[in-house]
């Protein structure tokens, strides 16, 4: 783990706006994944307002979803439409580059189309496809992309998009653990002191962190960057 340590979620989210965005797309073309839930609001609303929306080359950026909500884009569970909201009316994306999971469609039958879209748009390491920048979010029960402790299994299996089952029930399509893993830089993005407890467990390898589906995540890949306000 590279533990970035910053003051406030405010600082957080501008060190991984220039990380996962600004960086990269002033080198060429970069194929990024982002995460949804409420701590990436804060990020797409400072990519949306200056400095940083003149600061990122948006004419090389492609985006992806690392999980969506099985709803419509407008509902307001949606990951898609949040990030809609909040970035992408705001700022000069080309449309042709913003690759949505369409989560009103029939998950299985999604996921399976969003692997094959990502296999398409993406290099492969001969197995996985290989995203730029992977940017993950984590749950207040250890989860990330929408693979929960009640489905460890996603974790290996072979398809890079799956079918994930939140504890209510709710229908997600998620990135897996091998293309999570296969990306060349990936990102944890973590706020908040709900968020401290499972970050410390994880960082110490305390017996408890065994059942998060994220320190599967900080296990195999140890340049992983936690970025975070959390002192650990």
């Amino acid at each position: 783990m590279i533990y970035r340590h910053y003051a406030t979620p405010e600082a957080v989210a501008r060190a991984v706006a220039e990380e996962a965005f600004v960086r990269p797309s002033r080198e060429g073309w970069v194929h990024i994944a982002v995460s949804g839930g409420s701590t990436p609001r804060l990020l797409f609303e400072l990519l949306a307002s200056e400095p940083l929306v003149s600061s990122v080359q948006w004419d090389r950026v492609h985006l992806y979803w690392v999980d969506e909500r099985c709803v419509p884009p407008t509902d307001v569970e949606s990951n898609y439409g949040m990030t809609e909201e909040t970035l992408l009316r705001h700022v000069p994306i080309p449309e042709g580059q913003v690759h949505r999971i369409a989560g009103e469609k029939d998950p299985e039958r999604e996921a399976k189309d969003y692997s094959w879209l990502v296999g398409s748009e993406l290099p492969f390491d001969g197995e996985y496809p290989i995203f730029d920048v992977v940017i993950l979010g984590l749950g207040d029960d250890g989860h990330t992309s929408s693979i929960f402790p009640h489905q460890m299994e996603l974790l290996e299996t072979d398809q890079p998009y799956a079918v994930g089952v939140s504890p209510r029930g709710q229908k997600r399509v998620a990135m897996t653990g091998p293309t999570i893993l296969a990306a060349k830089k990936l990102l944890f993005h973590a706020t908040g002191q709900k968020k401290a407890p499972i970050l410390r467990a994880i960082a110490r390898s305390a017996p408890e962190a065994d059942r998060y589906p994220a320190t599967y995540i900080f296990r195999h890949r140890s340049d992983v960057e936690l970025y975070t306000d959390v002192k650990l």
